[in-house]
């Protein structure tokens, strides 16, 4: 509602652009909203594009690259970097997901090489990073410019091997992602995931989902206690083995690094594994929740 010259006027959003109305007696209102309905649009509408232009200066076409400047400002960015070994369908699973983020408002950008990481600005001007990157290895200058964007608030996230099974010479990384691959059962194994009752925090991330089974590979994972720990599985031994107890490893992980959050999801070998409902609910929500804010 805005007042010109004394006299209040509405605004409405039509397909003629941004029309005002005069509040005034009854049946200027009615001629104004049968107009609206397409009768004698024009001769309606045209006494207010005078206060339209005195309100809202500027043609229609300005107004809206101006909305959408504002629209691109509040998009949040997000980088997919994939590639590596081809046996965890980083193109594939990337794709699966790529919908979700940009559901949600993301920009998504994909680089498929690693010297992504050397552009220190883009990094910086990234909400998320997704990286998908099975057996990788970064150079000194990409560990130290992806760790620092995180370190200054870029959020970090992926799953399975594209995380946890890489760059397993840089420490830097590791000790931001807080978990390492270190062996899997042959094949794929049928285990249940756990989803932990009451998460310190960040249970958003899980919230509704109950325990549920997965045939795919269980992997052996070294964490630490920096982590909140979002889901479990337990991997029990065979008769072969070398250790004869059960032991239980995260799935399902969140840490604060800095000003930047990390989302691991161990799940995730192949494109079915991220297709089951519960494993999609979780990584889609984990990717949003590590975006910066």
């Amino acid at each position: 509602m805005f007042s010109v010259s004394g006299r209040r006027m509405l605004l409405l959003e039509t397909d003629e652009g941004l029309t005002g109305v005069r509040l005034g007696g009854n049946a200027d209102v009615a001629r104004v909203f049968s107009a609206l309905e397409g009768q004698e649009q024009d001769l309606a509408c045209r006494p207010w594009r005078r206060r339209r232009d005195e309100i809202a200066p500027g043609t229609r076409r300005e107004r809206v690259e101006g909305a959408r400047r504002e629209q691109d400002m509040r998009m949040r960015k997000a980088l997919v970097v994939r590639g590596g070994w081809e046996g965890h369908d980083p193109v594939g699973c990337t794709e699966s997901v790529m919908p979700a983020l940009e559901h949600a408002g993301f920009e998504v950008e994909v680089a498929e090489d690693l010297a992504v990481y050397e552009d220190a600005g883009l990094l910086a001007a990234t909400d998320l990073v997704v990286h998908s990157w099975s057996a990788g290895d970064l150079t000194a200058a990409q560990e130290a410019n992806l760790v620092d964007a995180v370190e200054a608030g870029t959020g970090f996230a992926g799953w399975h091997g594209g995380v946890v099974a890489t760059n397993v010479a840089n420490p830097r990384y590791l000790r931001m992602l807080g978990g390492r691959f270190l062996w899997h059962p042959e094949g794929f194994q049928e285990f249940t995931v756990r989803i932990a009752s009451a998460p310190d925090r960040d249970g958003e991330i899980v919230e509704g989902v109950t325990d549920y089974d997965v045939e795919t590979e269980h992997y052996w994972v070294v964490t630490d206690s920096l982590n909140t720990v979002l889901a479990t599985s337990v991997l029990t031994p065979g008769p072969a083995d070398p250790w004869h107890e059960p032991v239980e490893f995260p799935v399902v992980w969140t840490r604060r690094w800095g000003a930047g959050r990390v989302f691991v999801c161990t799940l995730g070998h192949r494109v079915a594994d991220l297709r089951v409902p519960q494993t999609a609910a979780i990584v889609g929500r984990g990717l949003v929740w590590a975006a910066r804010a």
